[in-house]
C-alpha cells in the first residue's frame, strides 16, 4: 500500500469497509436475502424457501439464460475481433508513416473517436440507431437474434478497443524489429509476436465485454424477439409484475454465470501471462 504507518493502513481499511459495505456488499447481500426468502414484510425477510431457484433454473428461465450466454459470446468474440483491428490499425497510423504523416495521425485518432462513440451515447440511442439501420433492405435483420447481439457487439466494441490499444502502447517495439530483421512478414509478425503478446490483454478485454454485454438491458428491450430473450429481460418483466423474490433468484444465477465465465477467463489470462 502507499501508506506506510499502521494507523494510517487502519484507517484506510476502515474507510475501504465503510464505503464498501453500503454501496457495493450490501445491495448485493439483500439480493442473496430476497432470493431465498418466502416473505420480507418487515425491516428483515421471513420464511426460507428454495423455490425460486427452482422457477429460475428451468423452463423459459433457463433458456433465457442461455439466451443471454450465447448472446455475450457472440457479442464479445465480436468486439474483441474488431476492436483488436481497429487499436492495431489505429497504433500504426499515429506512428506517422506514409508519404503524408499528419493525415495518418489524424485518421488513427480519428478511428480512436469513432470506437469510442458508443461510451458517449447512452445504449437506448445506439438500441434505436440499430433497429433502424437494419429494419430495411439491404440488410434486414430487425426480428431476429443477430440484431441483439450486433447492438450488444456495438456497445462493447470500446471497452475491448480501449484495453487493447492500452496494451498496443506498452508493446516493446524490440520484438517486432527482430522479427522483421529476420526477414519475417508483416502477417507473420502480426500472428506469432504481436497477439501473442497482447494475449493477456485480449483476454481481459472478452471478460469484460463478456461481463458488460450478460448485464444490458436499455438497448435490448428495444430489439429482443419473442424467441430470444435474454435473462435481463426476465429479470425486469418479473419484478414488473411485482414477483421480487423471482427476480432476485434470476438475478443472483445471472451474477453466478458470469462471475463462473470470467474465473474461466482469467485462468486462461493467468497461463497467458506466465507464457
Amino acid at each position: 500500500m502507499l501508506v506506510h504507518s499502521r494507523a494510517g493502513r487502519w484507517a484506510v481499511r476502515a474507510l475501504f469497509l465503510v464505503l464498501f459495505l453500503p454501496l457495493f456488499a450490501l445491495p448485493l447481500l439483500v439480493i442473496l436475502a430476497a432470493s431465498f426468502s418466502a416473505h420480507w414484510s418487515g425491516a428483515f425477510p421471513s420464511g426460507f424457501t428454495t423455490g425460486h431457484y427452482a422457477a429460475a433454473t428451468r423452463g423459459e428461465s433457463l433458456q433465457a439464460l442461455t439466451t443471454s450466454l450465447v448472446t455475450a459470446a457472440g457479442a464479445s468474440l465480436l468486439a474483441l475481433a474488431t476492436g483488436t483491428w481497429a487499436a492495431l490499425a489505429a497504433a500504426s497510423l499515429k506512428r506517422g508513416g506514409g508519404r503524408n504523416p499528419r493525415l495518418s495521425r489524424f485518421l488513427g485518432k480519428a478511428l480512436d473517436t469513432l470506437f469510442l462513440l458508443p461510451v458517449a451515447v447512452p445504449s437506448v440511442v445506439v438500441g434505436l440507431a440499430v433497429l433502424v439501420a437494419f429494419s430495411r433492405p439491404p440488410v434486414i435483420l430487425n426480428g431476429t437474434r443477430w440484431i441483439v447481439i450486433l447492438a450488444h457487439a456495438v456497445l462493447v466494441t470500446a471497452f475491448a478497443h480501449q484495453s487493447v490499444s492500452a496494451a498496443v502502447a506498452r508493446l516493446d517495439p524490440a520484438y517486432e524489429q527482430a522479427a522483421a530483421s529476420l526477414g519475417a512478414r508483416p502477417a507473420y509478425v502480426l500472428w506469432k509476436v504481436r497477439l501473442p503478446l497482447l494475449l493477456p490483454s485480449l483476454s481481459a478485454a472478452a471478460g469484460l465485454c463478456f461481463a458488460l454485454s450478460m448485464g444490458e438491458l436499455s438497448a435490448t428491450m428495444m430489439l429482443y424477439p419473442p424467441d430470444w430473450t435474454p435473462l435481463p429481460v426476465r429479470i425486469h418483466a418479473a419484478t414488473d409484475r411485482g414477483s421480487a423474490f423471482t427476480g432476485a433468484a434470476l438475478a443472483v444465477v445471472l451474477m453466478g454465470a458470469t462471475l463462473l465465465v470470467l474465473l474461466v477467463v482469467s485462468r486462461i489470462r493467468t497461463r497467458a501471462s506466465y507464457r
